[in-house]
């Protein structure tokens, strides 16, 4: 976008990171947030989320001149929610300044009024100023003087009385009632103002230096902040974050599974202008889906066939292969030059057999798992881990980009399995020590809160512990990311260890953990539910 002259106040478009643009209006930062050094932005708010961030001005557009150009490449329901915010805080400022405009025209006349009657009487006290001067000696001037310094006097006090009526304010300050007509204060701001955490986070409202404590701010953050992965990623958001855009492949995207993870995926295809037809075993959780603008498809077979590249993400090795290989399965739509992209987290093994059946048909393959949990796939901030048909990697860039901060290619099939497998071994075991440490301070006297406070403050602080402690300590286990799940990848990661003779105690050591807290009913909880196992 190119540069405009903006002010504090103005309405704009404003270009975030991978989103499309948005409507905002540039506001005052929280006091203690400091302005990103480098090129020259505004804070702006986005009206219709809860969204703030620094927008470089490039990044930026007057509203009014661009909003039909706008509106004509954004169809999406919650854009449009946007915009009629916009119109509706128009509305109001309107009425307000109407208000203002008659109460002004009323003052004016006042004003007037007030003007002319002292008009007149200075005009009667000169007619009696003349009248007295002609009784005195001429020559004299007293009398010019006199009245020269009564006309002056009154001169010098209408100005005055003029400025003090109108009650001005300096240029480009907004009036008193300008907060009345503002987007609301972020819940999220002030969440972050009463948070424990030591970190910096999104939107941030502390004095800190900008750290990655909160995933939402620096998601909103790469489009000021280029960040360096390794040389065999593809660095997806945030190099197009840095660049401000997306082009959205052309190619017909199909999407299986609409769990926590599928279900944030597919929100960002669709804002990133793909287009995406869905499936899911249970149908209801496409509805929501389609009215953000996605397609359904009735069966994978179906979805396949009419789509150019379909992803998948469901729960695990049996899922996967039901998805493909069951009745109206993946595999009955799969043609040459068909594309299936498996994001589920599956052991080598079972990723492998998919792959040859796809290619047997003549498809397409690749693996992609991804690393993260519910609100990072919300957020766009997961890392993907792929192997398989480079070309087809290519082809999903966009679509990666919209999902993701970065994806690494690992290549050939399988090593994606693997790594994916060995990532969450080391999650799933952190959090299991996690739970061990809270409890045996517990049992020993000592405050949890203190111990997380001192984690906080040390080598192991990390938006992971900070999150998963607080879960516990507040006695919330809604899922972020299953128990089941991360049971069933630390089962996988053992016998990944075994197939190649490698000893994982540590592993075996959290399993038998995390096995107890599902015989205790906590498989459908968050991982952090694994505490339970050591209080019962």
């Amino acid at each position: 976008m190119a540069a405009v002259s903006l002010r504090l106040g103005d309405l704009v478009w404003g270009k975030l990171g991978r989103y499309p643009p948005w409507p905002g209006k540039i506001v005052n930062p929280p006091k203690d947030l400091k302005k990103p050094r480098g090129k020259k932005c505004f804070f702006v708010k986005f009206f219709g989320t809860e969204d703030h961030a620094w927008i470089k001005v490039e990044q930026l557009k007057p509203y009014h001149p661009h909003k039909e150009e706008m509106i004509k490449i954004n169809k999406g329901k919650r854009f449009q929610q946007a915009v009629d915010a916009v119109e509706e805080f128009l509305r109001k400022t309107k009425g307000k300044d109407q208000a203002s405009s008659h109460n002004s025209n009323e003052e004016k006349n006042r004003r007037n009024s007030s003007e002319e009657r002292g008009k007149q009487s200075a005009g009667e006290e000169k007619r009696k100023a003349s009248l007295s001067e002609g009784k005195l000696k001429k020559g004299t001037g007293e009398g010019k003087k006199r009245v020269s310094s009564v006309s002056s006097e009154r001169g010098s006090k209408s100005p005055l009385k003029r400025a003090q009526d109108q009650s001005p304010r300096k240029r480009g300050r907004p009036p008193k009632d300008e907060k009345d007509l503002t987007i609301p204060e972020s819940s999220t701001v002030k969440r972050v103002m009463t948070g424990t955490v030591a970190g910096f986070k999104w939107p941030p409202g502390v004095s800190e230096p900008v750290k990655d404590s909160d995933p939402h701010f620096h998601h909103f953050l790469l489009s000021q902040t280029e960040k360096e992965t390794g040389s065999t990623s593809i660095q997806a958001a945030d190099s197009t974050a840095v660049n401000g855009s997306i082009t959205p492949t052309d190619k017909k995207i199909g999407f299986l599974g609409l769990g926590l993870m599928g279900s944030g995926i597919v929100s960002n295809l669709l804002k990133m202008g793909h287009t995406v037809t869905v499936w899911n075993r249970t149908a209801e959780k496409c509805d929501l889906f389609i009215q953000e603008g996605a397609r359904l498809g009735r069966t994978p077979a179906e979805v396949v066939s009419t789509c150019d590249i379909t992803f998948a993400c469901v729960s695990d090795p049996k899922a996967a292969k039901d998805l493909v290989l069951g009745p109206s399965g993946v595999l009955q739509g799969i043609r040459p030059g068909k594309c299936y992209v498996d994001m589920s987290t599956v052991d080598a093994d079972t990723v492998t057999e998919l792959a040859q059946v796809i290619v047997s048909r003549g498809g397409r393959f690749l693996e992609a798992p991804v690393s993260g949990n519910q609100q990072l796939s919300n957020d766009g901030m997961l890392v993907i881990l792929a192997a398989g048909d480079r070309g087809l990697y290519e082809d999903c860039s966009s679509c990666f980009q919209a999902m993701g901060k970065t994806s690494f290619f690992l290549g050939e099939v399988g090593n994606a399995a693997k790594m994916m497998l060995i990532v969450n071994m080391v999650q799933g075991s952190f959090m299991a020590t996690i739970a061990e440490g809270l409890t045996l301070a517990q049992v020993t006297g000592q405050s949890q809160q203190t111990l997380l406070d001192i984690l906080n403050q040390g080598q192991l602080a990390s938006i992971f512990l900070d999150q998963k402690c607080q879960n516990i300590l507040q006695g919330n286990f809604k899922p972020d990311f299953y128990l089941k799940y991360i049971q069933k990848d630390l089962r996988l990661a053992i016998a990944l260890g075994d197939s190649v003779n490698h000893p994982t105690p540590m592993a075996a050591a959290a399993n038998e953990v995390y096995k107890r807290a599902k015989a205790l009913d906590q498989s459908d909880n968050d991982m952090s539910a694994v505490y339970r196992a050591y209080i019962h």
